[in-house]
């Protein structure tokens, strides 16, 4: 089951987290070979992403960064959309992350 993680991010800005991933006992889960994909969009159902997350992963330490332009952030309208995140260890696909995402509206341009 996926980790539920809400986001905020500010349109216009460059964005950026780091999820620290670990096992049941806190400890840094071995992502050796794994990839990540990520996207946000408008709706559960909506055929296209809002935007594509680049993924990064630093393996030993469980760690995955996602990251947008601020180009990407200003071509996001303010509201509310969904994501998640799913990691790929050679075809086999677990959800590990998912929730919603709130644009807050850039004032300056």
């Amino acid at each position: 089951m996926a980790t539920k993680s809400n986001l905020v991010i500010d349109q216009g800005s460059t964005y950026s987290v780091v999820l620290d991933l670990t096992d049941e006992n806190g400890d840094a889960i071995d992502l050796v070979g794994y990839t990540a994909n990520s996207q946000i969009r408008k709706w559960y159902t909506s055929s296209t992403p809002a935007a594509t997350f680049t993924t990064s992963i630093n393996a030993s330490s469980g760690e995955l960064q996602l990251s947008l332009t601020a180009n990407q952030t200003s071509n996001l309208v303010a509201g509310r959309y969904v994501y998640d995140v799913e990691l790929d260890n050679n075809g086999v696909i677990s959800r590990i992350v998912e929730g919603i995402v709130t644009v807050t509206p850039q004032v300056t341009k």
